[in-house]
């Protein structure tokens, strides 16, 4: 039989630090009550984010033109294994992440462009874009919930409800 844990409590008759405590706790009842639904971490998405632009890349390809993202020639690609079922929905398909990348600022669009299309670390983004490492590695996550969130706007990308 196991014992259980027992903490211990401080009493304490700090009347400021209770009514900070019940300010905080106003607050976000406050907050909670003006939304209708929990606020949705884009985080978790990132992967399936990524792997929209991989089968961008592979897909455009497929179409018969070079991604609008790339600046330049692609040294570097990665093919999906997942069947495109139509030329038409291809290229819809293409158009449609042509759009979202569209309304991404400069920077964003060379940041995913290097490191998810381009396979590039982070480290060598970085060194290309003339920033810091650090910079590079709170700019890209960033970068990607941008897009997230105008995937999710086009309706390329569904969350669980």
């Amino acid at each position: 039989m196991s014992t259980a844990l027992v903490l211990t409590t401080v009493w304490g008759s700090i009347a400021a630090e209770e009514e900070r405590l019940n300010h905080h706790t106003l607050s976000l009842t406050r907050l909670t009550a003006q939304t209708d639904e929990p606020p949705v971490s884009l985080a978790f998405y990132r992967k399936h984010t990524e792997s929209i632009l991989r089968r961008y890349l592979y897909a455009s390809m497929q179409v018969g033109r070079a991604p609008s993202i790339l600046s330049d020639p692609v040294g570097r690609g990665w093919a999906s294994s997942r069947p495109i079922r139509t030329f038409e929905d291809a290229v819809i398909f293409v158009l449609d992440v042509e759009r979202c990348l569209d309304r991404l600022e400069a920077l964003d669009r060379q940041i995913l462009s290097r490191v998810v299309l381009q396979e590039y670390t982070q480290a060598e983004t970085a060194v290309l874009l003339g920033m810091s490492t650090r910079t590079m590695s709170y700019k890209f996550p960033q970068a990607l919930d941008r897009l997230t969130g105008r995937l999710l706007e086009a309706g390329l990308l569904v969350l669980p409800h």
